[in-house]
């Protein structure tokens, strides 16, 4: 089993979603020993925001570039096989401003590639990226999860669609910041909830 995991908090490690993803890779790996983790810290190593070069060079077949958008297109081409070659992806995920952090969007406008994780149809778009399953651990200082403003929870699921990726499973720490004495709690529940999942 690959496991391909995207951290996207500002505090890196110590951010309450990467907390829930430490646990989650921890359970995994103790039910499947011979998993492979590729962790992706995009606090410690950002990555940058498309220009247009850079976007040009990524949609450039790769024996139609020249020397300058082979050097751009490389860091998107490192992610995009990381992503076709796992087997589960997991995201860390916080609210930032109602929000997904801006460094995992720009994970997500690197490895959405036409033609490669998706391709277009006479009826519409067809993720290229199947057969594989998706878990986001949220960590939110307020309570969002089914109101509207909750923006993050149908994004990731219409964006992780579109590639093919449709067995999506959420789970979110809410009200670390109303509740700050029970934060311990609040993660505390999170964790079991990742560890019945990862039972059944």
């Amino acid at each position: 089993m690959k496991v391909l995991h995207i951290s996207s908090s500002l505090f890196g490690a110590d951010g309450k979603s990467s907390q829930l993803a430490s646990h989650f890779l921890d359970q995994l790996q103790a039910r499947h020993p011979d998993a492979r983790v590729i962790s992706r810290d995009l606090a410690r190593d950002p990555i940058p925001h498309l220009d247009a070069a850079t976007f040009q060079a990524n949609i450039t077949p790769p024996e139609d570039r020249d020397e300058q958008q082979q050097a751009l297109a490389r860091r998107a081409d490192t992610l995009v096989q990381e992503l076709l070659e796992c087997d589960l992806l997991v995201l860390s995920v916080p609210m930032y401003n109602f929000g997904i952090p801006s460094t995992l969007k720009a994970w997500i406008d690197n490895v959405a590639r036409a033609g490669t994780t998706f391709k277009y149809t006479e009826n519409g778009p067809v993720g290229l990226v199947q057969g594989k399953k998706a878990y986001v651990l949220g960590a939110r200082g307020g309570a969002y999860q089914g109101t509207p403003n909750d923006t993050q929870t149908p994004y990731l699921q219409t964006f992780l669609g579109f590639l093919g990726i449709t067995d999506v499973t959420f789970v979110l720490a809410e009200k670390l910041n109303m509740q700050p004495d029970q934060v311990p709690e609040i993660l505390d529940q999170a964790k079991a909830e990742i560890d019945q999942l990862l039972q059944d």
